[in-house]
């Protein structure tokens, strides 16, 4: 695990769009994450696990949109968990530390 946005809310999902999550700017900064990043989504209200790609929100909306397809697996207010991974030599993962972030889950904001 490279990054982790523990337990974000869903603000939006847009079935018609191409595909991927919007993420607020804020949220990608602390969490290590740029866009086109892969990454997946766990969805805390159904089960449902997924991946995808991050696209760039506007920063210090707290926007979390599920767009494309999976908008059909992760809906408006769902809570969600956003992690990626990474690939790294065995030696630099035994001391490497993650991003592992804890918005408030109503507004997404940083705590």
């Amino acid at each position: 695990m490279k990054s982790k946005l523990h337990r974000v809310r869903i603000t939006g999902a847009d079935l018609n769009y191409i595909g991927s999550i919007t993420i607020d700017r804020d949220l990608m900064d602390a969490a290590n994450l740029i866009e086109g990043e892969k990454v997946q989504v766990v969805n805390i209200n159904n089960g449902a696990r997924l991946e995808t790609y991050v696209i760039t929100g506007e920063r210090g909306s707290g926007e979390v949109c599920m767009n494309g397809p999976a908008a059909r697996l992760v809906q408006k207010d769902d809570i969600v968990i956003i992690i990626s991974y990474a690939r790294m030599d065995f030696e630099a993962a035994k001391t490497f530390k993650p991003f592992v972030i804890f918005p408030n889950e109503k507004t997404n904001t940083l705590k």
